[in-house]
């Protein structure tokens, strides 16, 4: 591996062509370069005291897509192969030991998501989906499985609930939910543009919004009035969530069965009627 990769000379070359702004990014880049790739555009631009406009005009100029797309750039030059597929595995490794490490590595995801749980807001946000006459799921790429496996579950309070993982049908939904309903993004990078817009939407139209994200301070939860935080051991610069994706998938649990003992006459009666019509599923 190149002492130097490509990006850092890239950004060394345009250097003396760069706006006084974009020099400090340049900089901050130049003298973090390994943190950066752990760090989310937000905590970017209040660490480098820029604006978000400012790094994402910077990385256009170095010819990527956005800030994402140059972070994986910068990763791959920077970190060893074997970690983009896990951060804890080793080449040597037999697959014995590489189960008991991702094993080893959710359960901790686990652990410190349930320790970082803020009670009185599961509460608050437990209190406004057991009243809501309508509940709409955000998430795309990965998390667009997490979406609709919680469409899956709250089918069965008796919440009329929807989930979308296209930014078209995410936006459209958004747009025609009002006062007494909800929203909810799922993003573990909380950079996702179409559900930071769907969210964006859904509040200005008076919905409450509800983000779970991994990252604090991130554009997601800038556009959720409650937002409930998963850790792992993941970092942003790999698009790919392994352990943030489990942690996601309980916190909809507790979010789906705090809701059911709320409204535990509805949901009984309507695991009755589930149970019943999918019998005939089954031989």
């Amino acid at each position: 591996m190149n002492k130097e990769g490509n990006v850092i000379v890239k950004i060394k070359a345009i250097y003396p062509s760069l706006s006084v702004k974009e020099k400090v990014v340049a900089d901050y880049i130049l003298q973090n370069t390994v943190e950066i790739i752990h760090l989310s555009i937000t905590e970017f631009a209040e660490y480098a005291s820029v604006a978000e406009a400012t790094i994402f005009r910077f990385c256009k100029r170095l010819g990527f897509r956005g800030y994402q797309a140059f972070k994986i750039a910068l990763a791959s030059e920077l970190v060893e192969p074997i970690k983009n597929i896990h951060e804890e595995i080793m080449e040597q490794d037999d697959v014995g030991t590489l189960a008991e490490k991702v094993f080893a590595g959710h359960m901790e995801a686990m652990k410190e998501t349930l320790n970082l749980l803020d009670a009185k807001v599961l509460e608050r946000i437990v209190e406004i989906l057991s009243q809501a006459s309508r509940i709409d799921f955000y998430g795309s790429g990965g998390s667009s499985a997490i979406a609709m496996d919680a469409y899956h579950k709250f089918l069965r309070t008796g919440i009329h609930c929807n989930a979308h993982s296209d930014g078209h049908q995410q936006i459209i939904s958004a747009a025609l939910l009002g006062p007494g309903q909800a929203a909810i993004g799922i993003s573990h990078s909380g950079s996702n543009k179409d559900v930071i817009e769907a969210l964006k939407v859904a509040k200005a139209n008076g919905a409450a919004t509800i983000a779970i994200t991994g990252h604090y301070k991130s554009p997601l939860s800038k556009q959720a009035d409650h937002v409930l935080y998963t850790t792992s051991r993941e970092t942003l610069f790999r698009s790919e969530a392994l352990a943030s994706r489990l942690v996601q998938l309980s916190l909809m649990d507790v979010l789906h069965v705090a809701v059911s003992v709320r409204r535990q006459e509805q949901t009984l009666e309507n695991l009755q009627k589930i149970r019943e019509a999918i019998s005939t599923k089954r031989y």
